[in-house]
């Protein structure tokens, strides 16, 4: 079985990407109904991973180690949809999520602190 460390990024999409010093770009996971669930960090094997098999894949920082959403936790995401931002320095994946995007167990990474108000 492959690891996402075997997969290798196009060249014509590496040279779009600028990474941080430790090479990696911060990647936004959004629902496929527009609810942004998380933030996460890829280098280029995740995001080749992503691409070719469909499945969130991420670098963890704290770790130093891939990891597939979903794999641990059974909260599995679909990828719909991967962008880049004008400035090349941040993805936008569309997802299919099942089960809690957060490592809490809730269903958004965003629903904790509300820093200015919104009553929506």
């Amino acid at each position: 079985m492959n690891t996402p460390a075997d997969y290798e990024l196009d060249p014509q999409i590496a040279v779009l990407l600028k990474r941080n010093e430790q090479g990696l770009v911060p990647a936004v996971a959004q629902s496929d109904s527009g609810e942004v669930l998380m933030l996460a960090w890829m280098d280029d094997h995740a995001l080749a991973h992503t691409l070719a098999t469909r499945k969130g894949t991420y670098f963890s920082r704290s770790r130093g180690e891939y990891w597939i959403k979903g794999e641990t936790s059974g909260h599995t995401q679909d990828v719909l949809g991967v962008r880049l931002d004008c400035d090349g320095d941040t993805i936008l994946l569309t997802v299919r999520q099942r089960g809690a995007a957060c490592h809490t167990g809730d269903r958004t990474c965003f629903d904790a602190r509300v820093l200015l108000g919104d009553d929506s």
